[in-house]
């Protein structure tokens, strides 16, 4: 028995929400570690429906206890506003199933009008924000200046801390012909909210390390994917954190043993939201296709996402950067019917063929994706729960991804219901 962290391992939007809130059933704790409420999980349970963007996949989970870790950034109106919403659903968040660490970077209205006028800005090279606030909070944090959630309990190092950030931020929005923020209202702001959201504030790592002594399972859940990563994706078209395994244990305030074994989240084909490079992108009726049988709307955004085929090369570096240990493989159903299927096996950049992914602007804009054609199936895989019940050429293709990343498919998923999964082995008991 040991602990789980799930991450993406491509650019987001992979399904991780129904992986984790299957796992969490074994779980005896679920704690987010980086991203903000950029993020978006969906959940589907018993016919009800929730998306999460800062709650841990397992507040809709009796009896398990759900962390907000340090390195996240929490904007407490909207998680006041999450915890609303999920309470109207019958699930029931109290200060004893929730916990957030007293050292979190707040986001602030600010960080969101700095964030929205810088993409403004930026004109036809904007990065593809979600314009949350994300991006300049994880700034003020490197940059020293922000306001963390334990700076609401003092309230005179608070306003001078206030002042401070907004003289940087001022300044920046005035010079982008934006409205500036008046310190004194942020200041009032932050105090109302404060006894609403310190009640969940807690030492998380210090639950974590008691948590660890008494062997209970700790399940690390990520956000984005690993080609969002800051130093590892398509920089600058990433978000502002590191999105690699590695960061579950800093992000959370446990060590890196810790961690245990890494499942990562992979599409049976390639959706990206925003801007940015997409090799294997189809801008066709293949990519119409995949994006109405997938539902391919972000949860956070509701922009309509990009389409594309599966691309080994970019899963294969994802899994040995990231440290992924094994597969949860998604939306195989959507592929049903496709008479062939591609795979992109290696790239081609100025007569060079390469067998991973450049980390240039340019080259990973203008490689070329070689594939490599399989036949499909016309049976449906839907909601499968065997291997059994899968055609044998939907097997085939699995097996051939495996080959192809080099990893295994430790958990099939053949619908976003909790139970449509297949199991080939449980990472708790790897």
């Amino acid at each position: 028995m040991g602990n789980v962290a799930v991450i993406g391992s491509q650019w987001g939007d992979e399904g991780k929400g129904k992986i984790v809130d299957w796992l969490s059933s074994r779980a005896d704790v679920v704690v987010r570690f980086q991203g903000g409420h950029n993020a978006g999980h969906t959940l589907v349970i018993d016919g009800v429906e929730y998306k999460l963007h800062l709650l841990p996949s397992g507040i809709v989970r009796e009896g398990k206890l759900s962390i907000i870790g340090n390195g996240v950034v929490v904007d407490p109106w909207a998680l006041l506003k999450e915890i609303e919403n999920v309470s109207e659903k019958g699930v029931k968040v109290t200060c004893d199933s929730l916990k957030v660490a007293e050292n979190v970077n707040l986001i602030l209205p600010v960080h969101q009008k700095v964030d929205q006028a810088l993409e403004a800005a930026r004109g036809k090279s904007m990065i593809g924000t979600t314009g949350r606030g994300i991006g300049p909070t994880y700034e003020d944090k490197v940059a020293r200046r922000g306001i963390r959630l334990c700076d609401l309990t003092e309230p005179d190092i608070l306003k001078e801390k206030v002042k401070n950030l907004l003289v940087h931020h001022n300044a920046l929005l005035k010079g982008l012909g934006a409205e500036t923020i008046d310190p004194d209202w942020l200041y009032n702001e932050l105090m109302d909210i404060a006894p609403k959201i310190l009640p969940f504030t807690a030492p998380v790592w210090k639950i974590l390390d008691e948590a660890r002594k008494q062997n209970k399972r700790i399940l690390f859940e990520g956000a984005q994917g690993l080609m969002l990563d800051v130093d590892h994706g398509t920089y600058p078209f990433v978000t502002s954190s590191n999105t690699v395994a590695g960061n579950a244990a800093s992000g959370a305030g446990v060590g890196p043993k810790t961690v245990g074994y890494v499942l990562g989240i992979t599409k049976a084909y390639t959706t990206r939201v925003g801007t940015g490079p997409f090799p294997t992108e189809q801008i066709n009726e293949v990519g119409e296709t995949l994006g109405r049988r997938g539902h391919e709307f972000g949860t956070t955004t509701g922009r309509k996402r990009r389409c594309g085929w599966f691309d080994a090369i970019m899963v294969r570096q994802a899994i040995k950067v990231g440290g992924i240990d094994g597969l949860a493989l998604t939306k195989l159903d959507v592929l049903d019917g496709l008479e062939e299927i591609k795979i992109c096996v290696g790239y081609e950049l100025d007569g060079k063929k390469l067998d991973y992914y450049p980390a240039g602007q340019s080259a990973q804009a203008n490689v070329t994706p070689i594939y490599e054609t399989m036949p499909g199936w016309s049976e449906s895989t839907r909601g499968a729960r065997s291997w059994a019940e899968l055609p044998p050429a939907a097997i085939k293709y699995v097996k051939r991804l495996e080959e192809l990343v080099e990893s295994t498919v430790t958990l099939l998923s053949t619908s976003p219901e909790r139970d449509d999964t297949i199991l080939v082995q449980d990472p708790f008991f790897v």
